[in-house]
């Protein structure tokens, strides 16, 4: 009996939510649980499907189309003429690939890139497009599934701690009134 753990194995990591699932883990856990198919994952493509598929005894699907299609691995590129540094692409990020500051300008750290796209959607002004990795000249090797898993836990467990000092601190204001 495949785990879980077996299964997220097999996962690219990107933690794009593409397949409906908030990250490769909980995607796992519902193929592992019959709750999803294991066609849901457009980063993955056919290579994810056949690898689940051989691991698990099930027959190799096509990709599901209400996923997304498979491509080219993409990474982000934030154009910094435009960027007015407003912060809103930092938390979706869900390996910390983005860095900048309040009212500076953003860029992108092309070696921890996903290509997840979860940071296009919150930009107000259009600065983040994505890019075939293999078009940039001087683009790093994309990172591997271990170092993607270790960098989302990371950022999971951060927030969670960021969470928890917030309400600590507004229970300590609540108690001072």
């Amino acid at each position: 009996m495949s785990t879980p753990s077996d299964i997220d194995a097999l996962l690219p990591q990107t933690q794009c939510t593409r397949c409906g699932y908030a990250g490769c883990r909980p995607y796992a856990e519902a193929i592992a649980s019959g709750l999803a198919e294991i066609n849901q994952c457009p980063p993955g493509g056919a290579a994810t499907i056949d690898a689940l598929a051989a691991l698990l005894g099930r027959p190799a699907l096509p990709l599901n189309p209400a996923n997304g299609t498979a491509g080219p691995e993409l990474v982000a590129q934030i154009d910094e003429d435009i960027c007015i540094g407003c912060t809103r692409c930092l938390p979706p990020c869900p390996v910390d690939a983005i860095i900048g500051a309040q009212r500076q300008m953003h860029t992108v750290i092309l070696a921890l890139c996903t290509g997840c796209e979860l940071c296009i959607a919150p930009c107000p002004v259009d600065c983040i497009t994505m890019v075939p990795r293999a078009s940039l000249a001087a683009a790093p090797h994309p990172p591997g599934r271990a170092d993607n898993r270790a960098r989302f836990e990371a950022n999971g467990a951060r927030s969670i701690m960021r969470a928890r000092e917030r309400a600590a601190l507004l229970e300590a204001r609540k108690q001072e009134v």
